[in-house]
């Protein structure tokens, strides 16, 4: 099929469509991307496997599909040219975010009772619940497992504060006080 007829082009424009689904883009060129090495880590593994494992292997299969004639009814060619440009904007998307990174390493604030990036965090709400978070970066983000954003409402109201302080947190359902009972730092 003609591309006139179809939206889709080759074009490195089209990065915007990853973004909002990964993680937010912080602003400008300027803007900070904090990240644990940890999660440094997870996100140059990921680079590296699709740079050495799933690209080659895609790149493989679609020259073979191309070999074997008609492109516009091979599946193989539509579907792997399709999966080639999604792991280029993935390559694309990764390697801005880590040449934005700025690795902290919460170990550095060890015995500190104080909290600031990397912090694990328990605290006791208003309405009874005690929960635990750590504060990491956007890149790393696992609410199901108490991984939240140091830009995410919660993380802002609990920075700075220290172990036994008392901070106030704005909700849709109203104003929630959260007792901060331990501030602990580990890699």
């Amino acid at each position: 099929m003609n591309k006139a007829f179809v939206r889709e082009s080759d074009d490195a424009d089209d990065d915007e469509d990853l973004q909002g689904v990964d993680a937010p883009e912080l602003g400008g060129a300027g803007a900070r991307n904090y990240i644990t090495p940890v999660g440094h880590t997870r996100l140059k593994t990921e680079l590296l496997h699709l740079l050495d494992v799933e690209r080659p292997e895609v790149v493989r299969i679609v020259s073979w599909a191309a070999s074997n004639g008609d492109r516009s009814e091979n599946g193989d060619y539509l579907y792997g040219k399709k999966r080639l440009r999604e792991i280029d904007r993935r390559i694309r998307f990764l390697t801005r975010r880590l040449d934005r990174a700025e690795v902290v390493d919460p170990l550095q604030q060890a015995g500190n009772d104080q909290i600031f990036f990397g912090a694990t965090v328990t605290y006791l709400q208003s309405d009874g619940v005690e929960r635990t978070v750590r504060i990491v970066g956007i890149d790393e983000v696992d609410p199901l497992n108490g991984q939240i954003s140091w830009i995410s409402p919660v993380a802002r109201a609990l920075i700075k504060a220290r172990e036994g302080d008392s901070v106030a947190l704005q909700t849709p359902a109203g104003k929630l006080e959260l007792e901060i009972l331990a501030v602990t730092y580990s890699g």
